[in-house]
């Protein structure tokens, strides 16, 4: 049985220190960094910096079809560069479709690298954006002082920065005790993964770990091992419309049903499971003088334990069946976006392990194992498995999803470098444990 995420109140909010105190773990106060991968990092810091520049400066939006297999070809040939076998994957026909999924979804580039040892590694990062067509002119990529601006730069074109450039580190050290290193990264992260997220599931059973590189916010410098389920509910109400002034009484005020139906589901979050519904849109009616037809709402949903979407899509239609106006037709569309990460301990291990990676360049870096923000990719793939899979390997940023002010600190590039490919490697020789 999977644990909740309560189950681990301590980690929340401990540095690798404190963590390592707690779990009786010894980190010394300043550990030196390993020289050879110290200097890899240190001659990709600049590399990664034009990389980035590159990847910004293709559009790239979930519906941009043409910006995504722009940008999934310079990824692509990339990986080849770097000795991997390349190959793009097109959504598969049971693709799922949600009420925001474009007609033509974003291929996806995977990539194997094969190596002498028995691990097998998944690394997972996405290269569609929320921006729209023309943006990106507004915003192109430039740096200002530690802060390289660009849209998506941080979410998500610096985790696959962060990708490419350990993949070059790994190369340049000619290290292979891994046994297969596995790249994917999808074009529709953005509108929850309507092709990939069997793809990511697939590949996340098959593989002894997974790291995923979204980026950590400026304001903490942190791996997730937990992240909230997204679901979304949508309402429509079907009444009959009549002149609302000389026969409203020949109507079915599609509006006043709806209105009944969010009051009785309003109250319908449960903070002790983490369990959070809010209905945030509404609409309805056609003109003022007529008896609305036509009425619908939407919701947000967040689960922290997949088991309790099923139990919340039964309350609700059980609900439903209790009708204010007869006649009225009410629908209901119940959409899983994203199942939640949810804690393990195999997760713990390795993020203990990233501590103390991380405190030999003397940086801090926190394991949270509370739910906070947005879905993650990291969840599909860790949906059929027990081993580790953690989330924010990409680079510290901020501003994700605005059109102004989206940028990475250029100081996280070697520390978030140094973390990844440490752990790769001693994953690969069984040293994480």
């Amino acid at each position: 049985m999977t644990l909740p995420t309560r189950s681990f109140p301590l980690l929340r909010t401990c540095s690798a220190w404190a963590f390592a105190a707690l779990m009786g773990f010894g980190i010394p106060a300043s550990a030196a960094p390993d020289a050879t991968v110290w200097a890899q990092v240190q001659s990709q810091k600049q590399p990664l910096l034009n990389t980035l520049r590159d990847l910004v400066a293709i559009e790239s939006g979930s519906g941009d079809r043409a910006g995504l297999d722009q940008i999934s070809q310079l990824i692509h040939d990339r990986l080849q560069a770097l000795g991997g076998t390349a190959e793009f994957i097109e959504p598969p026909a049971e693709t799922y479709r949600m009420h925001d999924t474009p007609v033509k979804v974003g291929r996806m580039v995977k990539a194997t690298f094969r190596g002498t040892g028995t691990k097998k590694i998944l690394l997972i990062a996405h290269m569609d954006t929320v921006y729209l067509k023309g943006m990106g002119a507004k915003q192109p990529f430039r740096i200002d002082g530690n802060k390289a601006y660009g849209l998506g730069i941080g979410d998500d074109k610096a985790g696959i920065a962060v990708i490419l450039h350990t993949l070059a580190i790994l190369q340049n050290m000619q290290f292979k005790d891994y046994g297969q290193l596995t790249v994917l990264i999808n074009g529709d992260e953005e509108i929850s993964s309507p092709a990939s997220r069997g793809t990511l599931t697939q590949l996340g059973a098959e593989h002894d770990l997974t790291m995923s590189h979204e980026g950590s916010p400026v304001s903490q410098d942190h791996l997730s091992l937990a992240t909230a389920g997204i679901a979304a509910v949508t309402l429509k109400v079907t009444g009959k419309a009549s002149h609302a002034g000389s026969a409203p009484e020949r109507g079915l005020n599609a509006i006043y049903e709806l209105s009944h139906q969010l009051l009785q589901t309003r109250n319908f979050s449960d903070p002790s499971k983490g369990v959070k519904m809010n209905w945030t849109m509404i609409s309805g009616g056609t003109n003022r003088n007529v008896i609305p037809a036509q009425a619908q709402a939407a919701a947000d949903v967040r689960v922290e334990r997949l088991e309790d979407y099923a139990g919340l899509e039964t309350r609700i239609r059980q609900t439903l069946q209790n009708q204010l106006i007869p006649g009225t037709q009410v629908a209901m569309n119940f959409e899983q976006r994203r199942p939640p990460l949810e804690l393990n301990p195999a997760q713990m291990v390795v993020g203990q392990h990233a501590q103390k990676i991380y405190s030999e360049i003397d940086r801090k870096l926190q394991v949270l194992d509370s739910v906070a923000g947005g879905g993650t990719d990291a969840a599909f793939a860790a949906l059929k498995t027990r081993n580790p899979v953690l989330e924010r390997f990409g680079l510290l940023s901020f501003g994700a999803h605005s059109n102004d002010d989206e940028y990475i600190l250029i100081d996280s590039i070697e520390p978030r470098l140094y973390l990844a490919s440490r752990l790769i490697m001693d994953f690969s020789r069984g040293q994480v444990r």
